[in-house]
């Protein structure tokens, strides 16, 4: 079955953007994006470069992780904001919205359901993993059916601003095995977590 994999870019204290919610990775964001940490995004998730930087850096390579991104209404809009209707024209691209009506773009696909009920629907069909985009709403309407976290952690703090998962998530304590991670020179860490099964984790406890 295909999971749904939160890749997400985060400070380390846990923000994935600023109190404004702007792409911090923008010409006026608070995150450079070092050389090192863009090679490591061409050569192992090249499918999550939007399609304007996939045109500008040559990019051809579709990917091996996903096929599909989900993103929510206002990460969404930021891109709209700079005119560009489809950063994912690759992907099969689903936006959760329950104000827009009509979609500005016909690739991309609006869904007004229950986010946990469409995943799962995702889930059952064929292909690669899923990506979760974001943003933090969504994440958090989500937080149950996530199978896996990349976090791409930046070397940097900045007190406050958008977490990882909305601050009305609901207190559910989740554990999580790291199965891959990645340090770069420039500070970057890339770390790959897998979701504990509930039962898996109960045993673990019990054994000892």
């Amino acid at each position: 079955m295909r999971r749904l994999v939160y890749c997400i870019a985060t400070t380390l204290d846990g923000f994935i953007a600023g109190p404004d919610g702007a792409d911090p990775t923008g010409p006026d964001g608070f995150w450079p994006i070092p050389e090192d940490y863009l090679r490591h995004l061409i050569a192992r998730y090249p499918e999550i470069l939007p399609a304007q930087a996939r045109a500008a850096l040559s990019v051809t390579e579709p990917g091996t992780h996903f096929d599909t991104v989900l993103e929510g209404r206002r990460t969404y809009e930021i891109g709209l904001a700079a005119g560009v209707t489809n950063a994912y024209p690759h992907l099969r691209h689903l936006v959760f919205s329950r104000t827009l009506t009509e979609s500005p773009d016909p690739a991309v696909e609006l869904v007004a359901d229950d986010p946990a009920v469409k995943v799962r629907e995702l889930k059952r069909e064929g292909g690669k993993d899923i990506w979760l985009l974001g943003g933090a709403e969504l994440a958090s309407a989500l937080y149950g059916e996530i199978d896996r976290l990349v976090l791409k952690v930046g070397p940097l703090t900045i007190g406050d601003g958008i977490p990882l998962f909305s601050r009305g998530t609901a207190f559910a304590p989740v554990h999580w095995q790291v199965v891959d991670h990645t340090a770069l020179e420039s500070g970057a860490f890339f770390v790959t977590y897998d979701r504990v099964p509930d039962g898996a984790r109960d045993g673990a406890a019990d054994s000892r």
